[in-house]
């Protein structure tokens, strides 16, 4: 459990990581605020768009196998990352971060079914998985600003080789058997595009790009009808499209939010990184304690009642922080609100998921939160009142939920039974 789990904690972390980093990179390395912003969304782009795939490819050959090659190549990457010697190559190292990242998810996901087969003990390990990624998230701002005040964006790389060898050390004796699973190259390789094209769009207002990537869509689905093997099965996103949207939503505002303000706080208010990451200790606190209250709220109201109750105080401090200079109690607040949102989603993915697919719905909820992440970056950043914009659209997405919840029963979470 700790190997896997340490894992993932460095994939999230490097979704967050990087942002702190920004100016810092641009006086290192040049660029416009559209470079500044490829070099957060290759990451999240790539690695949003290979989630899927990085499960298929897992099922195939041996999850434990497809693990440790993730992790390898996450670690190989973040070195040759940290000696990047322009922009357009950091770009592309991002994007292949991206890609070894959600290979190293595909593979955990897979571990996680194959360690913990009995439902009840895997809603527990799940429940503290997805804590974890509330963490990384937290943390990433915290440990960006001190690693660049302290040496510079290029240790915010630095740091992950070592992560990385602890963890395939942690996990050198795991083992899994090759599955039977078949893979669609051709309807991964259009998702992969659709989500490139879209953030493109943007990103830099392309109309050119966002034409192409409603063709890109479009063959998406047609490719996944005729498909054989297609990437999502028939009625998953029908049965839990309530907790997709909360999850792309929650996401979009976060990633968004700390774009915008990790640019005023150093801007606007001249703080160093450190000072900056230092800023957002308020945040980070409520998101590395308040999982564990969430997870037992989970186990005895079910996975609702947080999910609602999280995106209506993140929808409050979003609120908060786009009307006032004040910034640590809605940070706070904020950081309440996504601690009972991100770890309850999860639990609500898989109780509302057909049966037989709690795997694939993981890794579906993770794939929508990144594409969540991206866009939140590119829209946020290019907006007057970025922080208002997040608020209304939490808002809305809190009162749908709502209204969907109250006509759906809520099931008892796995782990209650």
């Amino acid at each position: 459990m700790f190997g896997f789990s340490l894992a993932y904690f460095l994939v999230i972390l490097d979704t967050t990581v990087l942002t702190i980093a920004l100016p810092d990179l641009s006086a290192s390395l040049g660029g416009s605020l559209a470079g500044q912003q490829w070099a957060v969304n290759a990451y999240t782009v790539a690695f949003a768009a290979c989630l899927l795939a990085g499960g298929a490819v897992a099922d195939r050959y041996g999850a434990a196998r497809v693990f440790k090659a993730g992790v390898a190549a996450f670690g190989v990457i973040s070195l040759l990352s940290a000696a990047a010697p322009d922009l357009g190559w950091l770009i592309a190292l991002r994007a292949l971060l991206g890609v070894a990242g959600a290979l190293c998810t595909g593979g955990s996901l897979g571990l996680l079914a194959e360690m913990f087969p009995v439902p009840a003990a895997r809603a527990r390990a799940t429940g503290l998985w997805a804590a974890i990624t509330g963490s990384a998230l937290a943390v990433g701002p915290l440990l960006g600003g001190v690693l660049v005040d302290l040496y510079g964006w290029r240790a915010v790389f630095l740091i992950n080789p070592p992560v990385a060898l602890i963890s395939l050390l942690a996990m050198r004796k795991a083992r899994s058997p090759r599955g039977h699973r078949l893979i669609d190259w051709w309807v991964q390789v259009l998702a992969c595009a659709f989500l490139g094209l879209v953030a493109e769009a943007l990103i830099d207002s392309s109309y050119l790009a966002g034409l192409l990537a409603l063709a890109a869509l479009a063959g998406l689905v047609l490719a996944e009808r005729r498909s054989h093997a297609p990437a999502l099965p028939g009625g998953l996103l029908a049965a839990t499209w309530p907790e997709l949207l909360a999850g792309t939503v929650a996401n979009f505002a976060f990633s968004g939010a700390l774009f915008v303000l990790t640019l005023f706080l150093q801007d606007t208010r001249h703080l160093a990184p450190m000072a900056a990451g230092l800023a957002f200790l308020p945040l980070t606190l409520p998101m590395t304690v308040n999982p564990l209250l969430t997870g037992r709220l989970v186990a005895r109201y079910g996975p609702r009642p947080p999910i609602f109750c999280g995106l209506a105080l993140l929808t409050v401090g979003l609120g908060g922080l786009g009307l006032t200079d004040v910034l640590v109690p809605w940070l706070v607040v904020m950081g309440f609100g996504l601690s009972f949102v991100l770890p309850a989603l999860m639990a609500g993915m898989v109780n509302s998921a057909p049966p037989g697919t709690a795997g694939t719905a993981g890794g579906v909820l993770n794939a929508f939160r990144q594409v969540g992440a991206t866009l939140g970056v590119a829209v946020l950043g290019g907006l007057s009142r970025p922080l208002l914009a997040a608020a209304v659209l939490v808002c809305l997405t809190c009162a749908c939920y709502g209204a969907v919840g109250s006509r759906r029963r809520s099931r008892v979470p796995a782990a209650a039974e």
